[in-house]
C-alpha cells in the first residue's frame, strides 16, 4: 500500500464546503445508505484501491450479533440501535445504570440519543431522553418494566409493561429514529427531558438547557454539561432537532415540575430539569414515529441532518439501511465452523469493535476541520492495543480517517490526545500512546495520512515537558534526567496515583514508537536516540523479584513491595507481576533478564496458573503470545483457548471486563483468527485458530483466507502454517505479506509440534 509521508500542506488546503463535506460523508458509507447507494458499491468508495464492491454481496455474519452480550457489569456495553462508528446511539437508559446507560434488571426510564459503549468509572452522554407515558400528563415516575426486549445490529425493541406501550429504535449516523405503539391504538405522551445525562455517581451535571416548540410537530434545543469521565474543567454543549410524524395533540413544556401549556420557550439553569410532554393520537394498529438529529454545531445544523441523513424515509426503511451498513462491516471478517455459541461470540465481538471512536464529520465545531473528524477516543490506551490495529487490517480507509483526525488534533490543541471526549481532551492513564497508533500506521504503510506532521507530533511528546501531563503529553525532567520516574518524583496533585512504574514502562514502549517513525523517515540518529531510551525498562528491572519495582531517586528500591498488589499506586490498574510483561518492544531483553527461555517460560506459567493475569484488563492483554519469543507456541494455545473459553461467552455477563469501547472483544477476535498484534511493529504474531476457517476482506478488493481443519479444543497444536503455499518458519508474519491476501493455512494436531521454536519475532535486544 502507498504511503502519503509528507502529506498536504495545511496553508494549502482548501476549506470544504458543507455540501462538499456532505457528500464525501455519504461516499464514506456512515449513514445508513438506502439500498440503491449500497448495491451501487459506495459503502467501499472510501478503500484506498479505488475499486469497486465485489458484484455478489460478500457473506456477514449480521445474523449472529447478539447485543446483549457483555451488557452486564462487568462488561458495560448497550443494547440500543447504532451504525458502525455513528454518534448517535438510540438505548434505553435505566435506573442503576452502567456508564452506558443501561442495567439487564433495573426499570426502563426512557431513551436517550448518545452514549458510550463498556467504559469504565464515569459516564458521558444520555442525551434528551424520551420516555412514553399514557394517562396523566406527568414528568415524574417514568419508570417501567420490560418484556419481550430484542436487539440486533441496528434495531431495538421492547414492550414496556407500565405502559403498556411497544417501542422501537433505530438509527443513522447523528440521528435517532423512535416508534412507539400505544395500547389499543388510543395515543398517550412522549417526555423529552433535555437535560438528561447518564448519572454514574453524579458526575455529569447539565449547567444549562433549552427547549423550544417550533411550529406544530418540531422541538429543538440544547444541553451544556460538565462533568464526567476525565473530565478536567471541560464541558461540552450539544443540540437536537426533533420531528413527529404528526402534528402535536398537546404540547406542554416544564422546567423541574413545573408544567405549563402557555410556554413555547423554557430554559434551565445548573441541574434542573426541562423539556415538553407532547400528546399524540393514534388511530388502531397504527405507531408514530419521532426523528432525533443531534449536533454539537447548532440547532439549525441538526435540522438539516434531520433532511440530509433521514429525508422522508419512514423507520422501516432507516432499519433497512443501517442494517445494510452492518452486513458490510461484518462482512469484514467472517468465520465458519466452531459451535453456534462461538460463533455468536465472535460476531458480536466484531459488533462491539466497530461502535467507537465516533464519527463526528461535519460537527467539528473546535476548529474548522480539514479532515474527517472524529472524537471520543475512550481511551488510547485501552484501544491501541488490539481495537485500532484491527481496524488497521479490516477498516484501513476507516483507520487512517482516524489517525487523520488524531493528527489535526495535535495541531489545533498543541498535542496528540490519549483520550478525547467531547471536544476535551482527558486523562491519561499511562503515557501517549496516539505515539503507538502513529507508529503503528507508519509500519504498515496506512495510506493518506499526514506522517510529518505526525512526527513532530511524536517528537514533542517524547521532549517536551507538558504543563497539563493529567491530560496531554509527559513528564519527561526526572525520566530523561535518571531514566525513569522515581517514586518521590515531584507532580501535580493525581487521584489515581503516581504512577511512576508503570508509566515508565509505557514511556519506553513509546520511545520505540517514536523511534520507528524516525527510522521511517531516515532519522537515524533520532532512532537511535529513541531506541536506546526504549530500554529504560531495565532500569525498573529487580531481579530479586524478578519483576518490575518502583525505585527512588537515588536508586534505593520501594520498601516494603508487593509484586502482586493490584492497588498500588505505582502502578495502574495492574501488579507489578503484570506490568513486568509491558515490554512488547523488547521481549527478548526480558528473556535476557531472566536467564533465558526456560526461565522465562517458568515465569509467565507462574503468570496465569496462579492467577496473576488479569483478562478483564488491558496491561497483561499480550501477555499470553510472549511465549512465541521463548520457542513455546503450545503454551500460547494452551493459554488462549482458556481464556477464549472462560472469559467470553452468550449472556449478558459474558464479557470478562470493562469491554473499552471494543479493546476486550478486539482480543477475542484476534485471538480467534490466530493472529494478533504488537502495535508499532510491521508484523502479527501466528498461533492456532479458533475456527477451522476465516475470512477477512482486505484493502483493495482483496480477501484473505485463513484454513485450520479439524481445530478444536483438543486439536490445538501449530504443526506448519504457509501463507500462500510458502511456509511459516517463526511464529510471525509480516503485514505487507498478510494484506496481499490470499490464505494462511495451518496444520493443527493434538500434540505440540517443533513448528515455531526457532526463528523467533523480532525484538530491540537481538537473539
Amino acid at each position: 500500500m502507498g504511503t502519503d509521508v509528507d502529506g498536504p500542506d495545511p496553508a494549502q488546503r482548501r476549506d470544504i464546503s458543507p455540501s462538499t463535506l456532505r457528500r464525501r460523508t455519504l461516499l464514506r458509507g456512515a449513514l445508513g445508505l438506502p439500498p440503491a447507494l449500497a448495491a451501487a458499491g459506495l459503502l467501499a468508495a472510501c478503500e484506498p484501491s479505488g475499486k469497486a464492491a465485489h458484484d455478489a454481496p460478500p457473506p456477514s455474519m449480521v445474523d449472529d450479533v447478539d447485543p446483549f452480550i457483555g451488557t452486564d457489569t462487568p462488561g458495560n456495553t448497550y443494547p440500543g440501535a447504532h451504525l458502525p462508528f455513528g454518534f448517535a446511539a438510540a438505548s434505553p437508559d435505566t435506573d442503576n445504570p452502567s456508564s452506558a446507560g443501561y442495567s439487564a434488571t433495573d426499570p426502563i426510564v426512557g431513551f436517550s440519543q448518545t452514549h458510550v459503549s463498556g467504559t469504565g468509572g464515569d459516564s458521558r452522554y444520555g442525551n434528551f431522553r424520551v420516555s412514553p407515558i399514557t394517562g396523566r400528563i406527568r414528568t415524574d415516575g417514568l419508570s417501567s418494566g420490560r418484556a419481550d426486549e430484542h436487539a440486533e445490529p441496528g434495531y431495538y425493541r421492547v414492550r414496556l409493561t407500565y405502559p403498556k406501550v411497544l417501542v422501537e429504535l433505530t438509527a443513522s449516523r447523528r440521528c435517532a429514529v423512535h416508534r412507539y405503539t400505544f395500547p389499543d391504538g388510543h395515543g398517550g405522551h412522549l417526555v423529552l427531558d433535555a437535560s438528561s445525562v447518564i448519572d454514574t455517581n453524579g458526575a455529569q451535571t447539565p449547567t444549562k438547557t433549552t427547549l423550544k416548540v417550533v411550529g406544530d410537530n418540531k422541538l429543538e434545543g440544547s444541553v451544556t454539561v460538565t462533568g464526567g469521565w476525565g473530565d478536567r474543567g471541560g464541558e461540552y454543549t450539544l443540540y437536537f432537532a426533533a420531528r413527529l410524524d404528526q402534528p402535536f395533540a398537546a404540547v406542554a413544556t416544564f422546567v423541574d415540575e413545573t408544567l405549563s401549556s402557555g410556554f413555547r420557550e423554557v430554559t434551565g439553569g445548573r441541574r434542573q430539569q426541562v423539556g415538553a410532554v407532547v400528546s399524540v393520537r393514534t388511530g388502531v394498529h397504527r405507531a408514530v414515529e419521532l426523528k432525533v438529529a443531534v449536533s454539537f454545531v447548532s440547532t439549525a445544523q441538526a435540522h438539516r441532518t434531520l433532511a440530509d441523513e433521514l429525508g422522508m424515509r419512514d423507520f422501516d426503511a432507516v432499519r433497512r439501511d443501517a442494517r445494510t451498513a452492518w452486513k458490510d462491516a461484518l462482512s469484514r471478517a467472517v468465520v465458519t465452523g466452531g459451535s453456534a455459541e462461538q460463533r455468536k461470540v465472535f460476531a458480536t465481538a466484531l459488533y462491539h469493535c466497530q461502535l467507537m471512536p465516533h464519527d463526528l464529520t461535519g460537527e467539528n465545531v473546535w476548529w474548522k476541520a480539514k479532515t474527517p473528524h472524529y472524537e471520543d477516543y475512550y481511551t488510547l490506551w485501552d484501544t491501541s492495543r488490539a481495537l485500532h490495529p484491527l481496524l488497521t487490517l479490516i477498516q484501513p480507509a476507516r483507520q487512517a480517517q482516524m489517525v487523520a483526525s488524531l493528527i489535526e488534533t495535535y495541531q489545533y490543541t498543541g498535542w496528540l490526545p490519549d483520550a478525547r471526549i467531547a471536544g476535551v481532551n482527558c486523562f491519561i492513564q499511562g503515557g501517549t500512546n496516539g505515539d503507538v497508533l502513529v507508529a503503528d500506521a507508519v509500519v504498515k504503510g496506512l495510506a493518506g495520512v499526514d506522517f510529518r506532521t505526525a512526527y513532530r507530533a511524536l517528537r514533542k511528546d517524547g521532549e517536551h515537558d507538558s504543563p497539563k501531563p493529567q491530560v496531554e503529553g509527559r513528564e519527561l525532567t526526572d525520566y530523561l534526567r535518571i531514566g525513569y520516574l522515581p517514586v518521590d518524583h515531584e507532580r501535580p496533585a493525581d487521584s489515581h496515583g503516581s504512577r511512576t512504574a508503570s508509566r515508565t514502562l509505557e514511556y519506553a514502549y513509546e520511545d520505540f514508537c517514536i523511534g520507528q517513525v524516525a527510522t521511517h523517515f531516515g532519522d537515524s540518529a533520532v532512532a537511535e536516540r529513541y531506541r536506546r531510551r526504549s530500554r529504560n525498562w531495565t532500569n525498573l528491572w529487580d531481579g530479586s523479584t524478578g519483576t518490575i519495582r518502583p525505585r527512588y531517586a537515588d536508586g534505593r528500591w520501594l520498601s516494603p513491595f508487593d509484586p502482586n498488589d493490584a492497588g498500588s499506586p505505582h502502578f495502574y490498574e495492574g501488579s507489578a507481576y503484570q506490568y513486568t510483561t509491558m515490554v512488547p518492544h523488547d521481549v527478548q531483553g526480558l528473556i535476557v533478564k531472566m536467564g533465558g527461555d526456560a526461565k522465562f517460560v517458568a515465569w509467565l506459567d507462574r503468570l496465569f496458573d496462579k492467577q496473576r493475569f488479569d483478562a478483564s484488563n488491558e496491561p497483561d492483554l499480550h501477555a499470553p503470545f510472549l511465549y512465541l519469543h521463548a520457542g513455546r507456541p503450545d503454551r500460547t494455545a494452551d493459554v488462549t483457548r482458556r481464556l477464549l473459553a472462560e472469559g467470553y461467552r452468550t449472556g449478558r455477563d459474558g464479557l470478562p471486563g470493562n469491554d473499552d469501547a471494543g479493546a476486550m472483544s478486539a482480543w477475542f477476535v484476534w485471538a480467534a483468527l490466530g493472529l494478533y498484534p504488537n502495535p508499532g511493529h510491521d508484523w502479527y504474531y501466528v498461533s492456532a485458530p479458533l475456527f477451522p476457517g476465516a475470512t477477512l476482506r482486505l484493502a483493495g478488493d482483496r480477501t484473505l483466507r485463513i484454513t485450520a481443519d479439524g481445530a478444536s479444543d483438543t486439536t490445538r497444536y501449530v504443526q506448519s502454517v504457509r501463507l500462500n503455499g510458502k511456509a511459516l518458519t517463526g511464529p510471525w508474519v509480516r503485514h505487507a505479506d498478510l494484506v496481499r491476501g490470499g490464505t494462511l493455512a495451518f496444520v493443527l494436531g493434538a500434540k505440540p509440534s517443533t513448528w515455531g521454536r526457532d526463528n523467533r519475532p523480532p525484538s530491540v535486544t537481538p537473539r
